[in-house]
This record gives structure tokens, C-alpha cells and sequence, in this order.
């Protein structure tokens, strides 16, 4: 992971266990290490994770701490346009459990799963400014602190389907622990050592028929 990337991901996780002194720290070193853009990028996708206190608190301390000014706002689109372009990048995060992901979300409430394609991967993970590998990468590191297994296992699949390392991922877990409290480290611990696992066989299995079919 190179440090612009680990500072982005540890801001991240700073911002999701909540606690104020992290994020001034971990903002202070995202500012040696990344770009201020990339920076208000990771901010800005955190509200989808954290909710808007979380997320404008950590947006206010970035201007206290800077004195930037805010960017031009870069969320322009209709809704179809947002639509199009959720349903493309949500469909490369999940891959192969994406059509199962929308009847599962329409099953809870059919508005969700428009928000979620419109506003959640449409309007914000869709934006330019960031790498998706990247931002998945920072969500793995907002949802280690909170209570959400099913969202941090489909999440760290992501990050690996949209290109990331299993190292890259696996580092963004371990610094999103040292930033949550025990138990939830544990937990985020096992959720990924079954996601590598079944990513890892899987890669192994292909590898075996590629070469069955060589032989």
C-alpha cells in the first residue's frame, strides 16, 4: 500500500471508531501524505458509513485544521445519470452477488435499494478524485468500528474485486483495528480470514483447472 493510500485508510478508520483526537491525528498525517482532493474525497464518501454528524465533523476539522477553502462540488448529474453509473460501479464491487445484493435490499424496502444505487454508488463512489480500489479500501477501514459483519464481509469481497491486494486489504484491516475497540477487532478479524480464505481457494482452484487444461 503506498502511504498516500494508508493515510487515506487510516483517516478512515479514525473517523469511523469516532473519536475526535484520532481524526485531528490522522489528519494531520493524511495532510503530509496525500493530496487535499483525495483527501475531501475520503471525507466526503464517509457520510454513506458514519452519517452526516460524523462526517461533517470530520469535514470541519479538515477546514480548521487547513484553512482551504471547499472545493467546486463535483456531484452533478441527474438521476438517471446517477443510476447508470451506480448500477456499473456496484455491480463491479459485487461481482457475481450482485443481482442476489439488489433483491435482498428491494426485499427490506425498494426505496433502499435505489438510494443505494442512486445516492450510496451512484452519486458518491461513482465520483472521480479517488481510485475505487482505494475507496473500498477506506470503507473496509469505516465499518471495522461499528457493528456491521454482513456490510464488512461484502466490502472486503469489494475491495478484492475491484482490483485490490489481499496485502493492501489485509494492511487496511489491521490499521482499522488498532482503532477499534476489542471485540470488534476480533469480530473484523474473522470476518476477513473467512473472505481470504474462500478468495485464496478460489484462486487456487482456478489455477488448478488452467493447468488441467494446459496438461
Amino acid at each position: 500500500m503506498d502511504e498516500a493510500t494508508r493515510a487515506l485508510v487510516v483517516l478512515s478508520a479514525a473517523i469511523g471508531s469516532g473519536e475526535r483526537s484520532a481524526v485531528d491525528a490522522a489528519l494531520d498525517g493524511a495532510g503530509e501524505a496525500a493530496a487535499p482532493e483525495a483527501i475531501e474525497e475520503a471525507l466526503l464518501q464517509s457520510y454513506l458509513f458514519v452519517g452526516f454528524p460524523g462526517a461533517l465533523n470530520a469535514m470541519a476539522a479538515w477546514r480548521e485544521r487547513t484553512g482551504q477553502p471547499a472545493g467546486r462540488a463535483a456531484a452533478g448529474g441527474s438521476r438517471e445519470e446517477w443510476r447508470a453509473r451506480g448500477e456499473a460501479v456496484c455491480a463491479r464491487v459485487y461481482g457475481t452477488q450482485y443481482a442476489r445484493l439488489r433483491e435482498r435490499v428491494a426485499e427490506l424496502h425498494p426505496d433502499l435499494e435505489a438510494w443505494m444505487l442512486e445516492e450510496g454508488y451512484g452519486k458518491v463512489l461513482a465520483r472521480p478524485g479517488l481510485a475505487l480500489s482505494v475507496r473500498e479500501l477506506c470503507i473496509v477501514a469505516l465499518l471495522v468500528a461499528q457493528d456491521a459483519p454482513a456490510q464488512l464481509h461484502a466490502h472486503l469481497r469489494g475491495a478484492l474485486n475491484v482490483g485490490a491486494s489481499v496485502e493492501d486489504v489485509a494492511e487496511a484491516v489491521e490499521i482499522a483495528c488498532a482503532a477499534a475497540p476489542p471485540a470488534r477487532a476480533q469480530a473484523a478479524r474473522g470476518v476477513w480470514a473467512a473472505v481470504r480464505a474462500r478468495w485464496e481457494g478460489r484462486a487456487s482452484s482456478g489455477a488448478g483447472a488452467a493447468g488441467r487444461a494446459g496438461a
